[in-house]
């Protein structure tokens, strides 16, 4: 009797392991789509961080170019640039800048004098605005900032 059963236990085991399953369960499938949503509600605030961090990486790179090139005409002609006022913004095109090396991201926007220059001026504020609408500025004796002027 003993050999018996257990003979109808290996048929019954070997029988088993011939049934081929093929495909997925549906709660398998579930847990796939919900890991798969708590990863993308993870990712996608952090890649538009870094978006903004970048955008506003930009904005100091151009200010610290902006200060360089205010810099470098202050030195060769012993005074700022001519007919640049408050609210006017600086373009690499149009400047008198340009030649002494003004470029401007295109993440950008308001890139130009916050104080007025005046014939004999020798300080200045610059502010510019990256595209994540922060405002950052930098001084002839500063370093970028963030905020305005």
């Amino acid at each position: 009797m003993y050999f018996a059963l257990m003979g109808k236990l290996d048929a019954r085991r070997k029988g088993l392991l011939a049934e081929e399953e093929k495909g997925f369960t549906l709660i398998e499938l579930l847990v796939v789509v919900i890991i798969i949503g708590i990863l993308a509600a993870i990712a996608i605030p952090v890649y538009l961080n870094v978006q903004n961090n970048a955008k506003d990486s930009a904005a100091k790179s151009d200010l610290a170019n902006a200060k360089t090139a205010v810099i470098a005409y202050q030195t060769e002609n012993g005074k700022l640039p001519d007919g640049t006022t408050v609210g006017q913004t600086f373009s690499a095109s149009t400047s008198e800048l340009g030649k002494y090396g003004l470029t401007k991201s295109d993440n950008t926007t308001g890139l130009g004098y916050k104080t007025a220059p005046t014939a004999t001026a020798t300080t200045f504020c610059i502010q510019e605005t990256s595209a994540a609408s922060n405002a950052f500025h930098i001084t002839e004796s500063t370093a970028v900032a963030t905020g305005g002027c």
